[in-house]
């Protein structure tokens, strides 16, 4: 086969298997469409892209790495783009940087920052496609200041209640939110208070909040079903504030389980597909694609991931095969230097971190940062509401059915 034709392995390391195999078959679907899309009209230089999955299952260390040398090794992919892997604490990046091949992740981690501005030469291929986790601090405390601020919602006190689960990833969240409380106006009243996590059990925590009577409780644990557990308990003799559920009740399984109870919980997503002309035309072509049951709020990661590595490399006159550091690096720096328009918001990658820039939290201007989705359940009958931030949301914010609207407390 001349090599005009063979076509362009592409690794995607996904939980098709595990306590995330809803959200790694989504993954693998968003791959399929994009790399459909980019073939039907001409692949790379006529290069059609081939995707080639690897199961990482529970989404530890040993299994991500295992996946990413199989790929390489194996397979001589040319890139590894996939949504997230929860549990790797980038050790997966080493052999992908001795191989010296693009990396497009959504892991939604801290660390990346790190890792990559302590030797920007050996990881010049590891992209963050997502805001880190860390941003879902400062973007709630941001966000809730905008309720309050634009009339919305009128608090009944500065106080804010936070839970967090006992994962790195609820614990960094939590102390974000609490370290950016007092620059907009707020007051921790209780914790952080780290829970040992999974867990279904909340009531002590509950009653614990409960003594100290805030406006808001936010609880930065993100397993759906757990979280479900945790607002049925709620509900049983719920606190006069807003409930805010860290990114697992997005799902539904989530609302499967809280069932009523679910309704006025308000949750957010550093990505999340957006219902302009744009978003709503991919969600289309998704559903005909995988059929009613998938989601594309999900799969969009992996799908813009795929498209934006591809024009990256279109720039940059073709992809490397592993081992092909001079030309990975031109791809490197069309990713970097481009300002990409995907159906969840902008890609724009920060030439130090080389993670995308969460808006309104860092940047102010929509064109330049990924938008932090605020969403409220409303109705169960209906899909999520979007409440924030502007100029994306479609709804507005409705007091919870546990809350009142009384006249706020003198703060």
């Amino acid at each position: 086969m001349d090599d005009r034709s063979k076509p362009v392995p592409i690794g995607s390391m996904v939980p098709l298997t595990g306590p995330s195999a809803a959200d790694g078959a989504e993954f693998r679907n968003g791959m399929i469409l994009a790399c459909e899309e980019l073939n039907a009209r001409g692949g790379l230089f006529g290069r059609p892209f081939q995707p080639i999955f690897a199961d990482t299952c529970r989404q530890t260390a040993k299994e991500v790495v295992t996946a990413a040398r199989w790929l390489i090794e194996k397979h001589q992919v040319h890139a590894i783009i996939n949504g997230y892997n929860i549990g790797a604490q980038n050790s997966e990046y080493e052999p992908i940087a001795d191989a010296g091949i693009i990396y497009v992740h959504a892991n939604t981690l801290l660390q990346h920052h790190d890792t990559v501005m302590s030797d920007p030469q050996r990881y010049f291929g590891c992209f963050m496609a997502d805001p880190a986790e860390y941003w879902y601090g400062p973007g709630f405390i941001k966000f809730l200041s905008w309720l309050r601020d634009t009339g919305q919602w009128i608090p009944k006190s500065d106080r804010i209640a936070i839970i967090s689960g006992s994962t790195p990833y609820s614990i960094v969240i939590a102390n974000a939110m609490a370290n950016s409380a007092a620059s907009f106006g707020w007051k921790v009243c209780f914790g952080p208070k780290i829970v040992q996590t999974p867990t279904s059990q909340w009531r002590d925590v509950i009653e614990e909040v409960r003594a100290s009577d805030p406006a808001v409780l936010a609880n930065t644990h993100f397993y759906a079903g757990d979280l479900a557990y945790f607002q049925r308990q709620f509900v049983e003799n719920p606190i006069d504030c807003l409930v805010y559920l860290q990114y697992g009740a997005v799902h539904r399984t989530f609302t499967d389980i809280a069932q009523e109870a679910s309704v006025g919980v308000i949750v957010s997503s550093i990505v999340g597909l957006l219902r302009d002309e744009m978003g709503k035309r991919f969600e289309e072509r998704y559903t005909a694609r995988f059929g009613s049951g998938s989601t594309a709020s999900i799969g969009c990661q992996s799908y813009s991931n795929m498209h934006h590595y591809a024009v990256a490399a279109a720039m940059a006159g073709g992809s490397g095969a592993p081992g092909n550091f001079e030309q990975n690096r031109k791809v490197a720096f069309a990713l970097r230097g481009m300002i990409y328009r995907t159906v969840h918001g902008t890609i724009r990658y920060h030439p130090d971190w080389q993670a995308v820039v969460p808006y309104p939290v860092v940047t102010r201007d929509p064109s330049l940062g990924m938008p932090h989705i605020f969403y409220q359940i409303q109705d169960l009958k209906e899909r999520l509401s979007m409440i924030a931030p502007e100029p994306y949301n479609t709804e507005r914010f409705v007091y919870p059915p546990w809350m009142s609207k009384g006249t706020p407390r003198r703060l």
